[in-house]
């Protein structure tokens, strides 16, 4: 056998060894969505007579797959996020000479509009404003972990992984700060790149206060950190965070179900259908309603991007989802005396 042949990979080894050596750069979050976006070419490279090993793949092949991911209706994000994937795995395998040099370069990834780009669905404001009130006002539901997960993810915008990292140490009670710091197993998406310390309002400061005297379970994970957000076994997995975040933002904890349902018998209040409510939010609605939120509320685009970890372009193109009358608000400042006969025009002729 010659070495070429030694050196063959099939799709699916390709795909676990690449992921691999992924685990070992990426957040555990990056990694599944790389495994999740490459099982769909597995599968598909698998059914086909043509593709036995990695080196099978050329123009015609990339094609083809692209078609098939169209055909069955994925959208466009979703076809462009596939193409990535499969494009970082080839330049993986083009390292370790499985591949020709140049297949990279012949997935051609979609150009998209900003529309397809991002999802529209977010946590509105005043949608926010009523649940956090009832929150704060409730005698039954004040502090409870839903209401302590919603003041952190409204109030500061960040990824779910930011939370479930937060030891009970990075709060500070004094200042009402938290701290977030990059230790693995816990990671923050971009490493120690986002560590900050973020001040909290005093209500949201109130809240977690309460929740940490009264509702925190009293739990270490086990790595022996004391975690901030607990579960009866110690910290919560994302998933378990999520529920929290879809549970936190059902209409019906605040006001009348808008689906005409009565929450005492409907199935989406229990855990496992939390995230089938049609009106109930993932933590990235949350996040993408905070920024917006944040930016409605005049801070810039820098200001956000250092309190959420992100940059400011990413925000632009991605979170920020100001409609009409939120752009003119916001301009409207700077504007309303925008004439050229006031008194504080001082333009030369």
């Amino acid at each position: 056998m010659s070495d070429d042949r030694q050196r063959d990979l099939t799709p699916r080894e390709a795909a676990e060894r690449f992921l691999a050596k992924r685990q070992n750069k990426n957040t555990d979050k990056t990694v599944r969505s790389y495994a999740n976006r490459l099982r769909q070419f597995v599968r598909w490279a698998h059914d086909r007579d043509d593709v036995d090993v990695m080196r099978d793949l050329d123009g015609w092949i990339i094609d083809e797959y692209e078609r098939f991911l169209d055909e069955r209706g994925d959208a466009p994000a979703t076809v462009k996020g596939k193409l990535v994937s499969l494009q970082e795995l080839a330049k993986y395998c083009v390292r370790l000479d499985v591949v020709d040099d140049d297949l990279p370069e012949r997935i051609e990834l979609p150009k998209l509009s900003k529309d397809e780009q991002t999802s529209d669905k977010r946590l509105e404001a005043v949608d926010a404003r009523r649940l956090l009130e009832h929150f704060r006002e409730s005698t039954r539901d004040y502090g409870t972990i839903h209401h302590v997960v919603l003041e952190l993810m409204w109030h500061i915008g960040g990824r779910i992984s930011c939370f479930r990292a937060l030891d009970l140490g990075d709060y500070d009670d004094g200042d009402r700060v938290i701290r977030f710091r990059h230790r693995p197993p816990t990671r923050l998406k971009d490493g120690s790149e986002h560590e900050r310390n973020v001040a909290l309002t005093d209500a949201t400061a109130d809240a977690l206060d309460f929740y940490i005297e009264r509702e925190r379970a009293e739990k270490r994970d086990e790595n022996g950190r004391t975690p901030l957000l607990t579960t009866r076994f110690g910290r919560p997995a994302e998933s378990t965070l999520q529920t929290w975040a879809y549970q936190a933002t059902q209409p019906c904890v605040a006001t009348a179900c808008p689906h005409n349902r009565e929450r005492a018998t409907c199935h989406y209040t229990e855990k496992s259908h939390a995230s089938k409510c049609p009106s109930s939010r993932a933590p990235h609605a949350i996040r993408t309603g905070s920024i917006t939120w944040q930016l409605n509320r005049g801070l810039s685009y820098v200001k956000v991007a250092e309190r959420v970890a992100s940059s400011p372009e990413t925000i632009r193109r991605y979170y920020d989802k100001a409609d009409l009358d939120d752009e003119l608000a916001r301009r409207r400042p700077e504007t309303n005396d925008l004439d050229i006969l006031s008194a504080s025009d001082n333009d030369s002729e």
